[in-house]
């Protein structure tokens, strides 16, 4: 029979940010004191899972929730790029209703396509390198598990790119809460059930 593997997806704890930008990839958004909170919350949750290797995005709010998982377990936190959060074009700008970014003419260019989507990142990009992050995790924990602290985009396009379905969407629909796990099982390299979880919904 077929040795099982699981491969925790994390999205990292709330974020500090006050001004509330679009942060995407910029450096110095660290976790929130609820943040913080959250990543002990999902720390606890998998305290007693076969963990054997803990993997984190690069930026600091994935590294920081990653930090009282890998603890909980004696293991360091290592870096995986392929996990980070997906680049966008407004990156830096506030984006709530009101707000002047979307009034601006000059990037009305970056909206014209939502499918690939046109101010970002393409998904199909996206499902790509976040399926390089999970088989090298799968295959790092055989037989064990794994937890990879990403971001929700990256997590959502993944879930959906594996279970077939389209990848463009509706972000308000997305099950990838705050701190949240997305569990994938497998069977071998068999890919054979996805889990959801919101250990720090409480």
């Amino acid at each position: 029979m077929a040795e099982q593997t699981r491969v925790h997806l994390v999205r990292h704890g709330e974020v500090c940010n006050p001004t509330g930008v679009l942060y995407g990839r910029l450096p110095g958004f660290g976790l929130s004191e609820a943040g913080v909170a959250q990543a002990a919350a999902v720390a606890d949750y998998l305290a007693d899972r076969d963990v054997v290797a803990v993997i984190a995005s690069p930026l600091q709010r994935a590294r920081q929730t990653a930090a009282p998982i890998a603890a909980r377990h004696d293991l360091a936190v290592d870096i995986d790029p392929d996990l980070i959060e997906a680049a966008n074009f407004f990156e830096g700008r506030r984006l709530g209703p009101g707000d002047g970014a979307w009034r601006d003419p000059r990037v009305w260019w970056q909206l014209r396509n939502p499918f690939t989507p046109s101010w970002g990142e393409p998904y199909i990009e996206i499902a790509q390198r976040m399926t390089t992050a999970l088989d090298k995790a799968r295959v790092r924990g055989a037989g064990h598990e794994v937890v990879c602290v990403s971001h929700q985009l990256p997590v959502w396009t993944l879930r959906r790119h594996l279970t077939g379905r389209r990848l463009w969407h509706d972000p308000r629909r997305r099950e990838c809460a705050l701190a949240s796990v997305t569990s994938f099982v497998y069977h071998g390299d068999r890919l054979v059930d996805v889990e959801y979880a919101q250990p720090a919904s409480g």
